[in-house]
Order: structure tokens, then C-alpha cells, then sequence
């Protein structure tokens, strides 16, 4: 019986399919996703979807490196990339290496994602010449809604589509492997990956990338503060879990649970 390899950077670049991606943050959702994609990306989306915040910026590199490592130790299909979080690579190469190499050491990932365009450039050239695997991400950055004014749809309007357009380019020439287009009007994020050598990952994009990506609590029902227009939900967990915790609770009340059968008894 032959054994199914783990999936690595050469897999996804060659293409040929689809590429199939979900964030992950804990053990038990790897394990799930895990034989059914190709990439988990354990995002500093956990930031808003895990911990309650408003936005990514507060995540901090322990978080990511937490849960980066408890993602890689039960992914035994999918190739596992890690968010570098805001504040960890922005102000010298130097930096973004000594925290990427640090990510990668600490969780046994296969790649780490910073974002940024043209202005990144530079750093994700140093990244990959130092030997690490680079997935990039321009669009709409989450990182940078304080730049960008808010969650602002990319690329509208000839200056926008340029911009968005010169900052794949970048990326790509810089050496990253694949790159994330994220909040994008679809002829642009179609034109993107047209026009780079590198696969391109969709979110909020076009069908016309090269494969795409949810955070797995939006397509479980799972996360209600917001719901994204790319965001199709496959199935609403929320209420079946908040039913089973009503039953339990209800039992508890009752005495009817535990029964004699869930509990330790003299031999």
C-alpha cells in the first residue's frame, strides 16, 4: 500500500489543479481539514475568529507560533503556512528573517505569509535567499486597514489596478511561491494571475485563480459578527452546537444526567 507524501511547495507550484485552502488554528480542525486540502493556512485571522478582537493587528508572534505548531504536529497531508503577524517583519529584513526562521524552527511549518506589495519586495527576496518558502499576500491586507482606510475593496479605477497589479508582479519577482489575492475586483484579480508565474490563491478574487482559500469557521456557520460577500457557508454549526449545549445544560438541571452509566462503580 503506498503512503501519501505531505505535501510540499513543488506540489503546489507545478499546478495542474485546483489548489484547495482553509485556515486552521487548533488540533482537532487539522486533523478534519487535513486529508481534504492542500494548503492550511493558520492565519492571524484567529485574532478576530479565536481571541474576540476587532481586527489581526493585536495577534503577536507566540500566538501565531502556538497555534502555527499545533496545526503542523497533526497535518500529516497538507502543506502548513503561517501568518507572520503585524509588527514582525515590517522594519528591516533582518527582523522578518530572524522571526520567520523562528516560526518555521518552532512549529515545523513549510512556509511563512507576511503582507505587502512592492514595499515587501526586498524583504521576501532576502527571505527566500536565506531558504525560507514565502507565500505572498497583496490586495486587500488586513494588516494595513489603518493605511487603507478600513476594509476597501482593491483595485477599482485605473490607478488602483495598476497599483494592485505592480505589487503581485513584485512578489513574484521577489521569489515567493504563490501569493494570496485577497478583496480584489475580479477582472483585476484575474488579470493578476494571467499575468505572474506563480500560482495565485483567491479570497474575495476571481474564479479565475489558481485556487482559493475561507477561514474555516465562516464556511462551518461558526463565526457571526460578520459574513463577507465571498463567503459561502456550508453549513451552520453554530445552532446544532448551541441545541447539544441546551440539552446538556437542561439535564444537568434535570439530574438526568450523568446516570449510573457515566459514572466509576465498586468492582
Amino acid at each position: 500500500m503506498r503512503i501519501a507524501m505531505k505535501l510540499e511547495v513543488k506540489d503546489i507550484v507545478k499546478g495542474g489543479k485546483p489548489i484547495v485552502c482553509l485556515t486552521s488554528y487548533t488540533a482537532p480542525m487539522a486533523r478534519i481539514v487535513d486529508p481534504l486540502v492542500d494548503v492550511i493556512l493558520v492565519g492571524d485571522s484567529l485574532g478576530m475568529v479565536v481571541y474576540g478582537f476587532e481586527n489581526t493587528l493585536p495577534v503577536t508572534l507566540d500566538m501565531m507560533i502556538a497555534h502555527g505548531g499545533a496545526v503542523a504536529r497533526n497535518a500529516t497531508h497538507a502543506m502548513v503556512v503561517v501568518d507572520m503577524p503585524y509588527g514582525t517583519y515590517e522594519s528591516s529584513k533582518e527582523l522578518a528573517l530572524k522571526n520567520a526562521q523562528r516560526i518555521m524552527k518552532e512549529t515545523g511549518c513549510a512556509a511563512v505569509k507576511p503582507e505587502g506589495g512592492q514595499e515587501l519586495a526586498e524583504t521576501v527576496r532576502y527571505l527566500v535567499n536565506n531558504g525560507v518558502p514565502v507565500m505572498g499576500h497583496i490586495g486587500l491586507m488586513p494588516q494595513s486597514i489603518e493605511k487603507m482606510g478600513g476594509f476597501k475593496i482593491q483595485g477599482r479605477g485605473d490607478a488602483g489596478a495598476q497599483k494592485v497589479m505592480a505589487d503581485a508582479k513584485a512578489i513574484a519577482d521577489a521569489g515567493a511561491f504563490s501569493m494570496v489575492v485577497e478583496g480584489t475586483i475580479e477582472p483585476v484579480a484575474k488579470d493578476i494571475t494571467e499575468a505572474v508565474n506563480i500560482p495565485t490563491i483567491g479570497i474575495g478574487a476571481s474564479p479565475a485563480c489558481d485556487g482559493q482559500i475561507l477561514v474555516v469557521d465562516d464556511i462551518l456557520g461558526m463565526y457571526a459578527p460578520f459574513t463577507p460577500k465571498f463567503v459561502k457557508r456550508y453549513v451552520e454549526l453554530a445552532p446544532i452546537i448551541s441545541e447539544a449545549v441546551k440539552q446538556y445544560a437542561d439535564e444537568v438541571k434535570a439530574r438526568t444526567f450523568p446516570t449510573m452509566g457515566h459514572c466509576f462503580l465498586p468492582k
